[in-house]
């Protein structure tokens, strides 16, 4: 085999992937070519060009760093290379991402260094409309001096406030009666509990402020605003009752009893109903089961205006362990229900000397869980085109019926 075969043969053998095999036809190699077979040729410092546009050559390899071309030192001032470089120690310079110059957080260009502290945004004045009602802006400034007097209420008018809510009324074990029946009904059936008396400037029933001294009873006189605050209706009738929370208990053990267990009952208005149909017609008590309003909220103590102390109550009470209670005394247990195919006259009169009626929620009824404990169901027999009744009408119908069998029992 020739020389020149052989060459040929070593670079196919040697060339790199990608490399046309006729390289060497269109470039011919030098014998004095230092590049690779690749076509790569490695660094040199010698044959680096001239910046174009400058008679100062590139990096050369022919001088010394920091001297001019006739071989003399920089001074101070004169180039980049004036001083001497040293090595640079870990932690001189901090890395610093790299911003676009119009991004940079800076003031100036001149203050580059220095952080920028974020400003608040200013606040701007509350727009005024000229052309507002005057009426509204007398309605704001009502509100304002509201506020301020509510602010500057005394402790002891701060504390009446704090009854009108649930929390403070079983915090602080008060409540208020508001109305002259209310406050009548207490000052003259349970003075014991009732604390002081408060009616607005100008309160003109004499009898009944005759009879809240009789009753030794204090007396004080608020201001409109004030007694606006304490009150729990739109038209204020200008007095209310502060007492303490009291209430007497069923007797269980009696002979003869009518009992009204109450589930869920959330309507104040009912529930003060339920109280008066209670005490109207000789109910021996009630028990309020857990969900049901408090008999001491405002609304309820005026829907009974004032009487709900009269019949003996327990409340926040389980009524499913009530319940079993009940017939261990010998208690009949007695549902209302749609579906019930006998009404109260129709039971057994020997199971009706101790009853316990058990009246439910306004919309969803009585707890059917309850119904399935209850020893009989019963109906109100009405009419075809009325599917139910209210629940402090129902109770009426029944409270009365049971009236009329506890007499017969006699």
């Amino acid at each position: 085999m020739s020389e020149e075969n052989k060459r040929t043969v070593r670079t196919t053998l040697n060339r790199k992937f990608g490399v046309s095999e006729k390289r060497d036809e269109r470039r011919p190699r030098r014998d004095d070519d230092s590049r690779t077979d690749a076509g790569d040729r490695p660094f040199r410092r010698e044959e680096r060009p001239v910046f174009k546009g400058s008679d100062r050559p590139g990096f050369r390899g022919d001088r010394p760093r920091g001297l001019r071309e006739d071989g003399r030192r920089r001074e101070d001032g004169e180039g980049r290379f004036s001083r001497e470089r040293r090595p640079r120690s870990f932690g001189d310079r901090p890395f610093k991402k790299r911003f676009d110059r119009d991004s940079r957080p800076f003031r100036a260009s001149g203050d580059m260094g220095a952080p920028v502290y974020r400003q608040r945004p200013e606040q701007k004045a509350e727009l005024i409309d000229e052309n507002i009602d005057e009426s509204v802006l007398e309605t704001r400034a009502a509100q304002a001096e509201q506020t301020v007097s509510s602010e500057a209420n005394p402790p002891w008018f701060r504390k009446l406030l704090a009854i009108t809510t649930e929390k403070g009324r079983e915090r602080e074990g008060r409540f208020l009666g508001e109305g002259v029946h209310v406050v009548d009904e207490l000052v003259s059936r349970h003075r014991e509990i009732v604390i002081a008396v408060y009616v607005v400037e100008g309160f003109e029933d004499e009898n009944l402020i005759e009879k809240i001294n009789d009753a030794e009873v204090t007396l004080h006189v608020l201001t409109p605003e004030q007694m606006k605050q304490l009150s729990s209706t739109v038209t204020p009738q200008g007095i209310i009752a502060h007492c303490r929370i009291a209430n007497t208990k069923p007797v269980y053990e009696a002979s003869r009893s009518v009992l009204t267990l109450v589930d869920a009952v959330q309507d104040p208005g009912n529930l003060g109903t339920l109280f008066r149909t209670s005490l109207g017609f000789g109910s021996n008590g009630m028990v309020l089961g857990r969900g049901t309003v408090s008999p001491f909220n405002p609304k309820v103590v005026r829907g009974s205006s004032g009487t709900f102390l009269r019949v003996p109550f327990e409340f926040d009470i389980d009524l499913v362990d009530h319940i079993n209670f009940l017939r261990s005394k010998g208690y009949t247990i007695i549902a209302t229900d749609l579906h019930a195919k006998q009404s109260l006259k129709e039971i057994p009169k020997h199971k009706l000397r101790k009853m316990a009626f058990l009246v439910g929620n306004e919309g969803a009824g009585t707890n059917p869980y309850f119904i399935e404990l209850a020893d009989e169901t019963v109906k109100i027999p009405m009419s075809s085109e009325l599917e139910s009744l209210n629940v402090s009408v129902a109770h009426g119908i029944l409270s009365y019926e049971a009236a009329q069998i506890q007499e017969e029992l006699k």
